[in-house]
């Protein structure tokens, strides 16, 4: 009988020590995203930095979602990211809003530059925009008629400015309005340019576009 309770101690103890030895959170955290540099290698205009996170990354990969202060604290960056475009210009061409809208081009390692002026913005891979498309994302909300349900029927209407400016925002660092949001931050990452966003903004609100006119 001593002998078993030897052992039984002997072994909790060894239990013990060996959970004693275990890395902490944070280092497994540091070794795995090692292990993952490691594993890659810079490829035209993909480097390795892409695997660097910054906070609103690493706070919404974790198991658990953020804390409340934690949260704030990232949208709180990204509204102080958010540029409002040259000379208070918020609108462009419907038109080329919706072939960025249907192009999911761009980042990738073999394009020659990183210049957003080449990508798309595959809109449709998350959201519902017109009508007429039948092969749309349902990861996001739906954004047909999106102006319309909120009530813009002159884009030069003051009445309109707080829902463009909102719509800025959300295209410019969706990380605004929820810190863990997936969609790209499409101006504070620089993947589209000033001129697409403004086209992207008049596909979104303009009354003519087919998002609103249909």
């Amino acid at each position: 009988m001593k002998h078993l309770v030897w052992a039984a101690a002997a072994a909790c103890t060894l239990i013990a020590a060996c959970a004693s030895q275990q890395p902490s959170s944070q280092k497994l955290d540091e070794m795995t995203l090692q292990v993952m540099k490691d594993s890659f290698s810079d490829k035209g205009i993909a480097t390795v930095a892409r695997l660097d996170q910054d906070l609103g990354q690493s706070a919404c990969s974790s198991a658990e979602p953020p804390s409340d202060a934690v949260a704030q604290k990232v949208m709180a960056e990204a509204r102080a990211s958010i540029k409002p475009p040259a000379g208070g210009q918020y609108f462009g061409d419907w038109k080329a809003g919706e072939k960025l809208a249907q192009n999911g081009r761009g980042m990738t390692w073999n394009d020659k530059s990183a210049d957003p002026a080449t990508n798309g913005g595959n809109c449709y891979n998350c959201h519902q925009i017109s009508k007429a498309e039948i092969s749309y994302g349902t990861i996001g909300p739906t954004l047909y008629q999106y102006g319309k349900t909120r009530g813009v029927t002159d884009l030069a209407s003051p009445n309109s400015q707080a829902i463009v400016e909102y719509t800025w925002a959300k295209l410019y660092n969706s990380k605004t309005y929820n810190a863990c949001s997936n969609m790209p931050r499409f101006g504070e990452k620089h993947l589209l340019n000033e001129a697409q966003m403004r086209d992207l903004m008049s596909l979104l609100l303009d009354p003519k576009s087919p998002v609103n006119a249909q």
